[in-house]
């Protein structure tokens, strides 16, 4: 199930996984798909930025169009990417460069206007540049913010806008976004502004000149840096997450706020969409996952499986899945059950239209499980799903069901195991006794506490009136993830948080002191607490993951889910491919068998 790690001794804690099972099947990893640099020698990270991913399809005849980006330290390479079907050959770069003074932190491809000839391939650096490239021509066409008139500080995340082969957004440490348009330059001085929107904690500037000239837009949000930010799958929204612990979801075209949502503690590191945009994962400092309702504008879950800071977020587009017939009326074995359900199956394309059939229906007949995925600083994958039980919490569970792991459902989860998800029971009193703060909850704060055990709460186990469901639906809502209680928590790491607590605290003192006054708002958590903008551990439904599994010796900054594959890599350079379950490709498994270990075949 897992291979040793070399200098890991017998530890169990220094295991790294080689495979990992979910309902669906096993994953596994391909030693022989792994990208690196061509040494495959460790990188030495220290002050590094962060090794990313970038992907995009060529179209080309042979039906081997994916092409793989990726930065490690000052260098940039660009391959063939023979996923799970062929080994690796890291001899033959289509392109590398290799930057001096200034080094790459992220880049994105324009997916519109990419061909076998021919790729569009933006670079943001440390010191605040954007690059366009075209690494199958061996071209650089563009340099953005050459002079760093523009902003000066590091480029955290850059994209090319939807649908326009023209326009792209640049987030930057600074706080500050722009908008920038291929065609036009930059200007030979700094540029001038004029305020075009100003809502709380953003505003937005129009570029002032006599000619159009680049940046078209420079959008300033919240306190400290930007550091991640999405585009909703239509295009129209966009999402922010920030390091003063902010979420804001913007509609990108009318320039205005469309809702927020505060981290429990620390700042917001990473973003992203389920794949119909009605539901937003955020991951950051509090070392959870959190999931914020782009309807509702509000927090529905938490997740909590990582021990360090989580730096990854994304939707697994191929095993959301939709169940068309209704599960009231399905009687059987779990077996069966499973087997009626499509892991996978479907497209990303053909997943979306069937979650936006079942989103425009108001007796909602199809049920349906997003999968979502999480990597961190503590060098763990985690997986997770979000069911209807979470999404819709008045329902019945019966018509809910979705997820038939139900290997501890009897008992406790093993120590050091990560349980699957538990079907609650009509009443199961919480093992540990009352929690104290439920009884003791004034008349004029917050629904009382979920119970944080395998059980319903009495309300909702009875007639649950259609009332009480919408006028509460934090009280009525619990997870069946939620094995993990507020106790038992609490009682695992006290001086874990209360030290994590209070140095996020004085990170956040110092920071406010760089407050842009046009932008000034009041983040102090202890008022944010307890709020929708910040509701308390127990109020949310608390997820636990399907999968958590230690995949790196060093932090991972990476995890894409393909159709055929998992990608993930790590700090020191390595890029994995996971096989998905039956997907291994003949050829991987023969080179696996057959060839010793760290040659290409």
């Amino acid at each position: 199930m897992s291979k040793m790690a070399a200098e890991g001794g017998g530890k169990e804690m220094n295991e790294i996984k080689s495979q990992f099972s979910t309902r669906e099947g096993a994953y596994k990893l391909l030693t022989h798909s792994e990208y690196s640099r061509p040494n495959r020698v460790p990188f030495n990270s220290q002050g590094s930025n962060p090794v990313r991913v970038s992907f995009v399809n060529v179209n080309d005849q042979s039906g081997n169009g994916d092409r793989i980006c990726f930065n490690v330290g000052r260098e940039l390479y660009f391959y063939i990417y023979k996923g799970v079907r062929k080994a690796a050959d890291l001899s033959k770069p289509i392109d590398k460069r290799i930057y001096k003074g200034t080094q790459p932190t992220c880049h994105d491809f324009n997916h519109l206007t990419a061909t076998a000839e021919s790729v569009s391939l933006l670079v943001g650096f440390s010191a605040g540049q954007v690059q366009l490239i075209d690494p199958i021509k061996k071209e650089t066409s563009k340099l953005f913010n050459e002079e760093r008139l523009i902003d000066k500080s590091r480029v955290t995340c850059v994209k090319w806008v939807p649908g326009s082969e023209s326009l792209f957004l640049v987030a930057h440490s600074s706080g500050s976004m722009y908008l920038y348009n291929v065609e036009h330059t930059c200007g030979t001085t700094a540029p001038h502004y004029q305020l075009l929107k100003q809502g709380e904690s953003y505003a937005v500037h129009t570029c002032k000149s006599k000619s159009t000239r680049n940046p078209l837009l420079k959008w300033t949000v919240g306190d400290g840096a930007l550091n991640e930010f999405a585009f909703s799958p239509d295009g129209k929204f966009l999402a922010c997450v920030s390091q003063d612990g902010f979420l804001r979801v913007f509609n990108f075209d009318a320039v205005e706020l469309h809702g927020n949502m505060k981290s429990y503690f620390g700042g917001l590191l990473c973003v992203c969409w389920s794949p119909d945009g009605k539901y937003i994962v955020a991951g950051g400092e509090d070392d959870l996952v959190t999931v914020w309702s782009f309807v509702d504008c509000r927090v529905i879950a938490r997740g909590h499986g990582h021990k360090s800071w989580v730096s990854v977020v994304a939707f697994d587009h191929y095993t959301t899945s939709v169940e068309e017939s209704d599960p009231m009326e399905f009687s059987g074995s779990d077996e069966d059950f499973q087997d009626q359900i499509h892991f996978g199956r479907d497209r990303a394309n053909s997943t979306q239209s069937r979650l936006s059939k079942r989103n425009s229906t108001d007796s909602r007949p199809v049920s349906v499980t997003y999968r979502f995925g999480s990597v961190g600083q503590d060098t763990q994958l985690c997986l997770w799903d979000l069911t209807e039980d979470i999404l819709f919490p008045h329902l019945p569970l019966s018509r809910t069901r979705t997820h038939t792991n139900v290997m501890n459902a009897s008992g406790p989860p093993a120590g050091g195991s990560v349980s699957g998800a538990v079907i609650p029971t009509a009443s199961n009193p919480s093992a540990n006794g009352s929690n104290s703060s439920a009884a003791n909850t004034p008349a004029n704060s917050l629904p009382a506490p979920l119970p944080r055990s395998n059980s319903l709460p009495h309300a909702a186990a009875g007639s649950g009136s259609k009332s009480a469901a919408t006028e509460n639906p934090i009280a009525t809502g619990v997870s069946k993830f939620a094995t993990l209680s507020l106790h038992d928590r609490k009682d695992r790491h006290p001086e874990k948080d209360h030290k994590r607590n209070h140095s996020m605290g004085h990170i956040s003192s110092k920071s406010s002191d760089k407050l842009n006054l046009l932008t000034k708002t009041k983040t102090d958590p202890a008022k944010t607490l307890g709020t929708t903008l910040c509701p308390r551990m127990e109020d949310v439904p608390l997820l636990e993951p399907l999968v958590c599994k230690k995949i790196a010796h060093e932090r991972l900054t990476v995890l894409i889910f393909l159709e055929d594959c998992i990608v993930t890599a790590c700090q020191e350079g390595f890029i994995c491919t996971w096989a998905r379950p039956g997907k291994v490709g003949l050829l991987s498994s023969q080179n696996q068998a057959n060839s010793p270990s760290g040659t290409v075949v």
